[in-house]
């Protein structure tokens, strides 16, 4: 096995620079309260997970996946899809309005996961300040079908660009709903159960500890930045974060993480990914 194996993006990619930003943890929650917003796609979480009562434990788990596409070898991402797609392969849900019984790995919901995701890392990190050209924009997305592979989907179904994105969710937006599920995951998101280490203060009988106030900063910048429809869609459970103060949080944000040394954020994935492309380039100049 090839020890210098950049994997699917490399220190050169679009993907890469992205995934640089450590503001990219608002963005997993931004993703987490629009794909709430999908009726099927809700039921598919709720029927075939314990979120609830193991919430930072898949948080922690969807993390690591995403750093193995993003830094792992080509043959440890495709490890990962590999395993992803077995686990999704024997899980079935119950269609909330029609009763009728689906397959959570349906190219429809893996395709409205991969682009929710997607556009909330690339919409945040360049809402947070990262400067982007419109084509590495397209680019990111273009490089994102690499990803989207990895769970089953033809790249080729996959929106690859800004403009395929915008039209993807003008396409997908009639299917939406503002449910009692999609309300009781905002809620739930927004408020989540702390460890205990974390707890605290609510164990000594304080509601509110810095920690919680923290976290509700970050839950309500992710809120804002959501688009402008999934906003309205949430009507009355809509925090008091407008698009406006939701970019000057996230940059505010962008900031602090920024203040923070990178070894205290960056795992051994990155780190290796960091070691071998510094391996690479070595040789390459040696050559």
């Amino acid at each position: 096995m090839d020890s210098d194996d950049l994997g699917l993006f490399g220190p050169g990619s679009v993907t890469w620079k992205v995934h640089e930003e450590r503001i990219l943890i608002v963005a997993g929650l931004r993703s987490l309260y629009l794909q709430a917003l999908h009726p099927r796609a809700m039921a598919g979480v709720a029927q075939n997970s314990n979120y609830r009562a193991d919430a930072w434990g898949r948080l922690a788990r969807t993390a690591t996946y995403v750093e193995t596409t993003v830094y792992g070898t080509t043959a440890e991402a495709e490890t990962a899809g590999a395993r992803l797609r077995r686990l999704h392969d024997r899980l079935r849900a119950t269609d909330p309005l029609t009763g009728e019984e689906f397959r959570i790995d349906e190219p429809d919901l893996l395709r409205w996961v991969h682009v929710t995701e997607v556009e909330s890392f690339l919409s945040t990190a360049r809402r947070a300040g990262l400067p982007l050209t419109d084509e590495e924009v397209d680019g990111y997305y273009t490089e994102q079908r690499r990803s989207a592979a990895l769970v089953g989907l033809d790249p080729a179904t996959v929106p690859g660009t800004a403009a395929e994105v915008a039209e993807y969710y003008s396409a997908v937006r009639p299917e939406l709903r503002m449910t009692r599920e999609a309300a009781e995951t905002a809620i739930f998101l927004t408020a989540p159960p702390f460890p205990w280490k974390l707890s605290l203060p609510a164990r000594l009988g304080l509601n509110l500890g810095p920690p919680r106030w923290a976290y509700l900063g970050i839950a309500g910048t992710a809120f804002g930045l959501l688009p402008g429809w999934a906003r309205r869609m949430y009507g009355w459970l809509g925090l008091p974060t407008t698009a406006l103060s939701a970019d000057l949080s996230v940059r505010a944000l962008r900031l602090a993480f920024a203040a923070v040394p990178r070894r205290y954020l960056e795992g051994p994935l990155i780190l290796a990914a960091k070691e071998r492309a510094a391996r690479h380039a070595a040789t390459t100049v040696a050559g």
